[in-house]
């Protein structure tokens, strides 16, 4: 018999890492994933279990062609999230951003269904505000390097409120935080999968800087709980989701160090350009229309997602 209760849901950039394990949670909960990813840096593998699943659907596609699918809800994760990924071709990050979503919001519009895009701290550039609340308007270089992702995703957020306000179209726009977890990419350039593949290599930690910049970092499963309790919200946001745990480069080093191989050394290098010096969230709104927070500690994600590359990549 057919249940008419269970949710058909799209998922954008579904093989990737935030992609995967949401659609993990998804497919334990009984509902319908339809997957699409053109596999810049998502991996099939990351899906591998779900494969000739009755509920799920994996399609190869790019969101900057329109695509016709009926579902009741679209989850928009598609687009490089680490510097050197969406820097390697830094027109097709602004297109992904920019035409993706456009084509996500014409799709959510004509089915009635509500869109969720993940959008990023990085729309509040090097930050003047400590910590970032979602009123700050940020201060983002629109001409330099990080340009394409910061302002790619800046135009994102515009697009799915102007649908909002034009068309009455359902969206919810979250602000994604530093996040880790398994299925994280060993060369993807992000600071713990860096650390982490360094040391298991028995090399040298690299810190840019003088390893004092600061960030926050959300375990990936508390990061899918708070993008599901936002899609099951009311509230269109913007809406910050991370860890408001903030500690240095330079501590993060020394703590992934410890767990892996303590005489490693530490390596100094220059700080890459408009590299923020302070990332945290101000997660009060997340807390009150949510009742959401980070839970998992960072020593225990930290340890988990070692034995995980240990396990997968080693």
């Amino acid at each position: 018999m057919t249940n008419y209760n269970i949710k058909r849901n799209l998922i954008t950039g579904a093989a990737g890492f935030l992609g995967s394990h949401l659609v993990d949670r998804l497919m334990n909960a009984g509902e319908e994933v339809i997957c699409i990813d053109n596999y810049c840096t998502g991996r099939k593998i990351n899906l591998s279990q779900w494969i000739n699943h009755p509920r799920f659907e994996l399609i190869r596609h790019d969101v900057t062609e329109p695509i016709r699918v009926e579902v009741d809800r679209i989850w928009h994760l598609a687009c490089p999230a680490s510097p050197i990924h969406y820097q390697l071709n830094p027109i097709k990050t602004a297109k992904t951003s920019f035409l993706g979503t456009y084509n996500m919001l014409g799709l959510a519009r004509r089915l009635k269904a509500k869109l969720l895009l993940a959008s990023t701290s990085e729309v509040y550039g090097d930050p003047e505000v400590h910590p970032q609340p979602e009123n700050y308007r940020g201060c983002v270089d629109p001409t330099g390097i990080r340009g394409c992702y910061d302002e790619g995703k800046r135009i994102a957020e515009t697009l799915c409120f102007d649908y909002k306000r034009m068309h009455d179209t359902q969206i919810a726009v979250i602000r994604i935080f530093n996040t880790y977890g398994p299925r994280m990419l060993p060369g993807d350039g992000r600071v713990i999968s860096n650390f982490i593949v360094q040391a298991l290599n028995g090399n040298g930690l690299t810190i840019y800087g003088d390893g004092k910049q600061t960030r926050s970092f959300c375990f990936v499963d508390d990061l899918i709980e708070g993008m599901i309790r936002v899609m099951n919200h009311t509230y269109s946001g913007p809406i910050n989701i991370g860890s408001p745990k903030e500690l240095t480069i330079l501590a993060l080093a020394k703590l992934i160090r410890e767990k892996i191989n303590p005489g490693l050394k530490l390596i100094h290098k220059p700080l890459p350009k408009d590299d923020p010096k302070q990332r945290r969230p101000n997660i009060n709104l997340a807390y009150e229309k949510l009742d959401w927070e980070p839970k998992i500690p960072l020593e225990e994600g930290i340890g988990t997602t070692i034995e995980w590359f240990k396990e997968s990549i080693f």
